[in-house]
C-alpha cells in the first residue's frame, strides 16, 4: 500500500517542511510554502531502511565484501581524465554558448518569456542536427509541431515526436528509441506517477527533473529541457531545478524587435561570459555573426543626439548606437525616460554633467534610447551616453566616424574599462576613424597596431571641449 503524506514545499528553494510557516526556514523568503501530497510506496521505505541498516553496520559490510555493483570510492590520482567528444550542433551561436558543442550525458535548461522563441530554437536544432532526436511535447499536438516544422524546414526523417507528459512512459520510449538527443518541452508539463500532485508543482518539477537527470547520466544521452519563467523573470519551480542541471540558458529579447539573445547563467562545461545573438524571421531564428553591422545599419549620420559605443556583451565586442533627446519641459515636471538602460544611472550621469560640465538640465526633459531593443549593462556605455546628451543639448552632431568606450565616475572622471583592445579592434574593423577612451586605459596599449586613431580623455569636461569647443 502506498502511504500518502502531506508536506509543505518552498516554491523558491524547494525546501520541505512538515508544517506551514510564514517564512521558509531555508531561504528566509515569506509566504512561499505550499501544501502538496507525497506518495511513498512501502517497498521504497523497506529498501531505504535496509540501506540505513547497511550503512550502520559498515564494519560488517566491509568485511563481507563489496557493496553491490554500483560506483565505489576512487582515489583522485587514480582517475584518468579524457577529452570529452562533444556533439557539434549546426547552430554556431548555440555551440558558442554551450562552450564548444553538446556534451554527452549533459542536461541543459532553457528559460525565457512566453513567445520569445524557445520551442522554435530547439525544434530548429532537432531538424538540422542530422542525428536521431526525440522531441517530447506536453504543450502542443503533433499537428501543431508539424506545422511549425514545415515553416522552419530541415530534415524531418531523423526527428521523432512524442506528445506525452508521463515520465515513466516517456523514458521507456526513449530507452527503446535510443536517440542522440532528447528535448522536453516543457519540464512544467511533465508528471511523475511517483508523486501525487499536479503538473508544475514544486514536487513534480523536482522529481521529473531528477528522473531526466538520472536518464541522461546513465545513458549518456544529452537532455534539453524548456522551463517556464515567473512574472519576476526567474525560472518557475524550485531553485533546486537550476542546481540539478549542467547548464542554464536564458533566451531573452523584446518581442517588438527581431533580435534575441541567448545568455548563459550557468555552465559546467564552459564559460558563462558567452552569448548567442539571433534574428527572428519568418523561416525561424537566424544566427547573427556580426551584430554591429545590423545595429548600425539604420543610423543617420546627419542628426544630433546620437553616439556609438564600443561595448561588450559577454565576451563579444559590439558597436551599438545610443540616442538622446534633450528638450524644454513645457508640460510640468521634467521627465526622465530610458529604454534599454538603467534609469537611476541616467539620473546619476545627468547630475555629473550638471556638476562637472556646467550643463543645466534641471528644467529639461531627457529621453534616452538604446537602438535595436537591446539592454546594455556595460559601464563602458557611459561616455557615449554623455556624448549623445551633450550633442542633443548643443544641437551639434557628433562626427559619425567616432565611437566611445569609457565609464564615468561621480567626480566626472573617465574611468578605464575592461578588454579595451577588443573594443578598439571591433571599431577598427568596421571602419571608424577615431575612438575616445580613458587615459588610464593606455597602459600597455600600442596605438601603432591599429589604423583607427585613439583619443584619450580624463574628465567629462575634457570630452566636452574635444567634441564641441
Amino acid at each position: 500500500m502506498a502511504k500518502v503524506k502531506v508536506a509543505f514545499f518552498c516554491t523558491n528553494c524547494g525546501a520541505e517542511s512538515p508544517k506551514w510557516m510564514g517564512q521558509c526556514p531555508s531561504c528566509r523568503e515569506w509566504n512561499t510554502l505550499v501544501e502538496e501530497k507525497v506518495v511513498k510506496s512501502k517497498n521504497d521505505r523497506v529498501e531505504q531502511q535496509a540501506n540505513w541498516r547497511q550503512v550502520g553496520n559498515g564494519a560488517a559490510a566491509a568485511a563481507a565484501g563489496p557493496i553491490g555493483k554500483g560506483p565505489r570510492p576512487v582515489r583522485l590520482d587514480e582517475v584518468t581524465a579524457g577529452e570529452v567528444e562533444r556533439m557539434i550542433a549546426p547552430d554556431r551561436e548555440l555551440n558558442r554558448v554551450l562552450g564548444g558543442g553538446i556534451v554527452p550525458g549533459s542536461i541543459v535548461l532553457f528559460g525565457g518569456q512566453p513567445g520569445i522563441g524557445k520551442s522554435t530554437l530547439l525544434l530548429q536544432l532537432a531538424l538540422r542536427l542530422g542525428k536521431r532526436v526525440l522531441y517530447v511535447s506536453g504543450e502542443e499536438s503533433e499537428e501543431q509541431i508539424k506545422m511549425r516544422a514545415d515553416r522552419l524546414g530541415g530534415k524531418a526523417d531523423s526527428c521523432y515526436l512524442l506528445t506525452e507528459t508521463n515520465t515513466d512512459k516517456l523514458l521507456k520510449h526513449a530507452a527503446t528509441l535510443k536517440p542522440d538527443l532528447l528535448i522536453a518541452d516543457s519540464i512544467q508539463t511533465l508528471t511523475s506517477p511517483h508523486v501525487d500532485s499536479m503538473a508544475g508543482t514544486v514536487s513534480q518539477v523536482r522529481e521529473c527533473a531528477a528522473e531526466l537527470q538520472r536518464f541522461a547520466k546513465e545513458s549518456g544521452i544529452p537532455v534539453f529541457m524548456i522551463g517556464h519563467i515567473t512574472k519576476e523573470g526567474s525560472i518557475a519551480g524550485p531553485k533546486l531545478l537550476e542546481h540539478i542541471v549542467d547548464a542554464v540558458l536564458q533566451f531573452e529579447g523584446d518581442r517588438n524587435y527581431t533580435y534575441r539573445i541567448l545568455r548563459t547563467l550557468k555552465n559546467r562545461f564552459g564559460s558563462t561570459d558567452e552569448l548567442g545573438i539571433y534574428q527572428m524571421e519568418a523561416a525561424g531564428l537566424r544566427e547573427v555573426s556580426n551584430p554591429s553591422e545590423l545595429l548600425l545599419s539604420e543610423r543617420d549620420e546627419n542628426l544630433s543626439g546620437s553616439a556609438v559605443c564600443a561595448t561588450l556583451e559577454g565576451m563579444r565586442p559590439m558597436l551599438i548606437e545610443t540616442q538622446a533627446l534633450v528638450s524644454a519641459a513645457v508640460y510640468g515636471n521634467p521627465q526622465r525616460s530610458a529604454t534599454g538602460f538603467d534609469l537611476r544611472r541616467l539620473s546619476m550621469l545627468l547630475a555629473v554633467l550638471e556638476k562637472r560640465a556646467g550643463l543645466s538640465v534641471g528644467n529639461q526633459d531627457v529621453f534616452l534610447n538604446i537602438a535595436g531593443g537591446i539592454r546594455v549593462d556595460d559601464p563602458a556605455i557611459d561616455m557615449s551616453i554623455i556624448a549623445a546628451i551633450l550633442s542633443s543639448a548643443q544641437d551639434v552632431m557628433v562626427p559619425p566616424n567616432l565611437c566611445f568606450a569609457g565609464e564615468v565616475g561621480l567626480s566626472g572622471e573617465i574611468r578605464a574599462v575592461t578588454r579595451i583592445e577588443q573594443r578598439i579592434q571591433e571599431a577598427d574593423r568596421l571602419g571608424f576613424r577615431g575612438i575616445y577612451v580613458s587615459k588610464y586605459n593606455t597602459k600597455g596599449l600600442d596605438p601603432d597596431r591599429y589604423s583607427i586613431r585613439i583619443h584619450t580623455v580624463a574628465t567629462v569636461r575634457e570630452l566636452f571641449d574635444a567634441l564641441f569647443a
